[in-house]
């Protein structure tokens, strides 16, 4: 289902209207954190951190439950009702972001009670499409139906039209669940009709997108491909990157239903690219999956087998989702069940005892002689197993003998291959002789790796850059030497310096490179290529900078900046273009950091989550005004406190430079 998370964005989004005015929604935690760091007011204390918590309930959970036990304390201190209720909500949506839907089911209902004891119907009516939506989540379709039609009515009677529209919407889900498309697209169409009454175009996006998927279930592709199509167009406009993504891929879908094998793989790597931009495991997950049904059409198995690969890799790395609903349902139920098993033990125990007695008798006469018996017949086996363990000694260690000597050449030769790829690998010394403020967190996954940096004297410039190629270990180690020389030689034999043309020079000569193996080679490289001026004047530096995929960070005046990178690797690719040089003027208190996606890709941390760049680029950001060396080791110790003892995913890279 490839709008499984917008019924939970839905359903727990609308207690943002139940609130009043003090919703975080559209305001920044930072202002949250200030304001509420002058509040004198209790009652103005309680707002705001219900404020700051439910906008911290998407990105820290944890923070949204902390948070929101304080609001409830304290608005029952001054016995403010309805500060606690919206605690309690905001409660109830943190433990239901964490997949503990019974903690949240039981907050929901404490926020319900009270709200039904202030005769507040805005917010019943709210809370009773949220609980809805946890019954809908544990596959109960019947109380999700229930709870909806109660918070249609309670709606209806507010004249609350958004609310109404969701709940329709929301119902519309669940009987496709159950494959009743009739009576999901009247509830979907009804929904999209009050979404346009009311303007709302995410919503009336959401609802197209849901009428799409009902037609390409049922193979409909006309239909499916002009709701689609209406949806992306909406997400396009609202700036929703991940569910156009997931449009995207929809509308690939049908164009594979329609044979039109060219267009889907246009509109899969489009999907793909924005999947990758906002992080979205589980659109990945789809998209890999659909590129891997495709390349099967198509005659491409080779390519559908790493399609499939990766999608393995997505599948792997989500929580799974058939056994959190198990877990779930096992706890809503535990204290029946926990009864059942002890009553069950109880007699089972009796039964023991009695069958105990019966037996001790019969064992006691039968161990004797089934004593004497075993004496005689283990007596007869131990010469023979003796001679089978000496023979079996012997054929063991000459195989482990030879694995040991096989394991000795792969390693030789692997440990042998970075010292030749350490020789592409510029000093660490010359780097600091030419950058002295400088420095490069350089952590391989494997012994050789596919990320690698490189640097570059000219007359005009010195070059540096930070780059990715596809893979890791081996098969990325010698995709770097490939596009390292191909460097080497735009700048040294073609004598480019501008960087967009160096990448284009860069481009053209790995296609070339790849172009003779009789195999369709796909391989590539990411890159972020900076070149710094040697005219520099006293208080400031002149850079010009293209990147493919990776962009370009800098701080300036404590405040993180980017470049974009251009959406198109160093490879081979549908429509490629020239790609972009950009002039940029820094002071020399400025700092520039090129990187990879290794560090941001990691797991770790409390849940397992990755580090994001959001996270990273918050880092770099307080970190900035540091000594670089000593940069360089907050972020490696951060990088290791992060990962724990979770394996390491990728290569990671990352330049910060002092201009």
């Amino acid at each position: 289902m490839k709008y499984r998370n917008l019924r939970l964005i839905i359903g727990f989004s609308l207690l943002a209207f139940s609130y009043s005015l003090c919703s975080a929604q559209n305001h920044e935690i930072d202002s949250l954190r200030h304001r509420l760091q002058k509040d004198v007011d209790d009652t103005n204390k309680v707002k705001d951190l219900n404020a700051l918590s439910f906008a911290y309930y998407s990105i820290n959970p944890d923070s949204t439950i902390l948070l929101t036990q304080q609001a409830s304390a304290l608005a029952q201190t001054i016995g403010w009702k309805k500060g606690e209720a919206n605690a309690y909500i905001n409660e109830g949506i943190g433990y239901c972001v964490k997949g503990s839907y019974p903690k949240g089911l039981e907050y929901f209902l404490k926020a319900l009670t009270i709200c039904q004891q202030m005769g507040n119907k805005y917010s019943s009516a709210s809370i009773y499409s949220n609980i809805a939506t946890i019954y809908d989540q544990q596959g109960d379709y019947k109380k999700a139906l229930e709870y909806n039609e109660k918070a249609l009515a309670g709606a209806k009677e507010i004249k609350y039209r958004q609310l109404e529209a969701n709940t329709l919407g929301n119902m519309g889900v669940i009987y496709r669940e159950q494959n009743d498309f009739a009576k999901a697209l009247d509830y979907y169409n009804q929904a999209l009709s009050i979404d346009k009454e009311l303007g709302n175009t995410d919503k009336m996006a959401t609802q197209l997108g849901n009428i799409g998927n009902i037609y390409l279930y049922q193979k409909d592709y006309t239909q499916a491909l002009k709701y689609s199509i209406e949806a992306s167009a909406l997400n396009r406009q609202n700036g929703d990157k991940s569910n156009l993504g997931y449009q995207l891929d929809n509308i690939g879908t049908i164009y594979v239903g329609q044979k039109n094998y060219k267009l889907a793989k246009i509109l899969f790597d489009s999907a793909m690219m924005l999947a990758k931009e906002v992080g979205e495991i589980y659109l990945q997950k789809n998209v890999y999956n659909d590129m891997a049904v495709l390349d099967s059409a198509t005659g491409n198995y080779k390519t559908a087998l790493e399609d499939y690969k990766h999608y393995i890799i997505c599948k792997d790395s989500l929580v799974n989702e058939a056994n959190t609903k198990k877990t779930v349902q096992t706890e809503m139920t535990f204290t029946f069940e926990q009864k059942q098993a002890a009553e069950k033990a109880e007699q089972d125990k009796k039964d023991a005892l009695a069958e105990a007695d019966k037996r001790k008798q019969n064992i006691i006469t039968w161990s004797v002689l089934g004593g004497l018996l075993s004496v005689i017949v283990f007596a007869g086996f131990i010469f023979r197993s003796l001679r089978i363990t000496r023979k079996q000694k012997k054929d063991i260690e000459h195989k482990n003998l030879v694995i040991e000597e096989k394991n000795k050449d792969i390693l030789d030769s692997i440990t042998y291959a970075k010292r030749l790829q350490d020789a592409i690998l510029p000093p660490l010394s010359l780097i600091k002789q030419y950058l002295p403020e400088s420095f490069v967190l350089y952590k391989p996954k494997d012994i050789v790796a596919g990320d690698f940096y490189w640097m570059e004297q000219t007359e005009s410039a010195l070059l540096i850059a930070a780059a990715d190629c596809t893979g890791h270990g081996v098969p990325g180690a010698l995709v770097s030497v490939v596009c390292s020389n191909a460097l080497n030689r735009t700048v040294k034999e073609f004598k480019i310096t501008e960087p967009g043309k160096i990448l284009d020079k860069v481009r053209g000569l790995v296609l070339e490179t790849f172009e003779k193996s009789e195999s369709n080679v796909q391989d590539g490289m990411d890159i972020s290529l900076v070149a710094i001026s040697r005219k520099a004047s006293v208080d400031s530096a002149e850079i010009q900078w293209s990147g493919a995929f990776n962009s370009l960070w800098y701080v300036q005046n404590g405040e993180m900046k980017e470049l974009p990178a251009d959406k198109q690797p160093i490879g081979k690719t549908d429509k490629p273009l020239p790609f972009n040089t950009h002039n940029l003027k820094l002071a020399k208190s400025d700092t520039l950091y090129l990187f990879t996606d290794g560090y941001a890709d990691q797991f770790g941390g409390p849940k397992g989550k990755k580090f994001k760049y959001k996270q990273l680029s918050d880092k770099l950001t307080v970190i900035s005004d540091k000594p670089m060396e000593e940069q360089r080791q907050i972020l490696d110790k951060t990088l290791e406190d992060w990962k724990g003892n979770l394996e390491q995913v990728d290569d990671v890279l990352i330049i910060g430079i002092k201009v």
